[in-house]
């Protein structure tokens, strides 16, 4: 069951940032959100190092990753967490504005559970936003936190 772990957001972008929380919020979401604006941080949290050395144990039930983003990109954090046995069962959510093929077709090689592009109207992002996080923070059963296989 999932005890309100929390949601991992990656997202450079901060009104996009503001308006996930929002959406979430708004959707009585009740899991707690961190907020990542890059992939070397996204990382530091996962692997607890740096400023998240000190965060309690245990994964997040998502991670909702954008593609195109400074440092780190959604594609290496994507690629390190699927293959590295204690974040591999993590599921993710490439969330992007990217429609591009290439970028498509590696995510789904590299292991994502999903990507959505994210819709250009503020209705349709909130709704958008409200259905995964619905889905991936209540509905669905993730692994236990910290399984490893």
């Amino acid at each position: 069951m999932n005890s309100l772990r929390p949601i991992l957001l990656v997202e450079d972008n901060i009104n996009d940032v503001e308006l996930t929380l929002a959406a979430l919020q708004n959707n009585n979401v009740a899991n707690q959100v961190i907020i990542a604006r890059h992939g070397g941080e996204a990382l530091d949290y996962l692997y607890r190092r740096g400023n998240h050395e000190k965060r309690p144990e245990g994964n997040p039930v998502v991670v909702f990753l954008d593609l195109k983003m400074p440092k780190v990109d959604g594609l290496e954090v994507l690629r390190q967490m699927k293959n590295d046995d204690s974040l591999k069962m993590i599921p993710v959510v490439m969330l992007t504005s990217s429609r591009e093929e290439a970028d498509l077709i590696k995510s789904y090689k590299f292991g994502v559970n999903a990507y959505v592009v994210k819709p250009v109207g503020f209705e349709q992002f909130t709704e958008a936003i409200r259905q995964l996080g619905i889905f991936w923070a209540v509905l669905n059963e993730p692994p236990p936190s910290g399984t490893a296989k």
